[in-house]
């Protein structure tokens, strides 16, 4: 079963490192190595923006620069590793890939932060080759605001800048990223996009109750819109207080996702080199071991539909 992962922070991580790395043997949770023994068609990698992390200011002036460096960095470890994974904008890309015997990698950004309220930075982005946005992160920003504690921050919706970039993003041919997004966040882009959107790496709020999980009426929203859940891998979006990763968990949650949201709405999101604790199947080299235990419990169609036929329905309905 070849395999389409909606998230993971392993660029950010190498351009982030105090050493050199790179993408072929990098020591995290993903290579190009670790692909390949995990099964992989298409990776999205994420251009995590660390601006926030350790300071105070809503919006760090260095969240532009840092995209570009990253960019940079993705296209770099991509033209290295061309006779292993190529980059893809669109389905016909990941089938010419797969054809060459090749697997994909799609750039995604993690928190809207560098468009800064300026359309023509999403048009930059596309351009550069993004095909994914995560609409925030951990913080306001100019698109609305993140998940949270508090009730009334938790129903606050996009701003107007937001809208407008998910009219844009349907236009362009991106898909929208709802995880780290407010609830009231959430809705307005199951109001406003005209395309199937992603929750690229998110769990359920019944089975672990933390604010960064979707509710049951999500995935029932998220499944009719014709989106896409991709499960994390992080301990604690799969049980409360944990820090150990355990398939069975992961399997459970996927279960629960299949019941409320649909068969159709099913997928990965590791969130690998962006989460800590330990986990069973160790890195993606130990997906298989999850293709496995899924299949006490799916069928080898609905097995299928998971690892990439889900994915690549909303790949051909939204990327161009």
């Amino acid at each position: 079963m070849k395999i389409i992962d909606m998230h993971c922070d392993t660029i950010g991580a190498i351009t982030t490192a105090k050493t050199p790395k790179e993408l072929y043997d990098y020591e995290g949770q993903i290579s190009v190595k670790k692909l390949q023994k995990g099964d992989a068609l298409a990776q999205f990698f994420a251009i995590f923006i660390p601006t926030h992390c350790g300071e105070p200011e809503p919006i760090p002036k260095s969240a532009y620069e840092f995209y570009k460096k990253a960019l940079n960095v993705y296209k770099t470890e991509m033209e290295k590793n061309k006779d292993y994974i190529m980059p893809a904008y669109n389905y016909d890309d990941i089938m010419k890939n797969k054809a060459a015997g090749k697997m994909s990698g799609i750039l995604t950004i993690e928190d809207g932060v560098p468009l800064n309220g300026d359309i023509n930075r999403l048009i930059e982005a596309y351009n550069d080759g993004v095909r994914l946005i995560s609409f925030t992160w951990n913080y306001e920003n100019s698109l609305g605001y993140p998940n949270s504690r508090e009730e009334d921050k938790m129903k606050l919706g996009l701003k107007p800048f937001g809208i407008e970039v998910v009219e844009k993003m349907n236009e362009l041919g991106m898909i929208i990223d709802v995880s780290h997004l407010s609830d009231g966040g959430f809705y307005d882009v199951a109001k406003y996009s005209k395309k199937p959107f992603a929750a690229s790496h998110s769990c359920c709020r019944s089975l672990c109750n933390h604010p960064r999980n979707l509710t049951d009426d999500m995935l029932k929203t998220l499944g009719n819109k014709g989106g896409i859940v991709g499960i994390n891998f992080y301990a604690s979006f799969l049980n409360e207080n944990e820090n150990y990763t355990d398939i069975d968990s992961v399997v459970k949650h996927m279960i629960y996702i299949k019941d409320k949201a649909g068969i159709d709405a099913l997928g990965f999101g590791s969130d690998f080199d962006g989460i800590g604790g330990e986990l069973e199947f160790v890195d993606y080299s130990g997906m298989p071991m999850i293709i496995d235990a899924l299949s006490r419990h799916f069928t080898d169609d609905e097995i299928d539909k998971i690892c990439n036929g889900n994915m690549l329905r909303v790949i051909r309905e939204t990327m161009r």
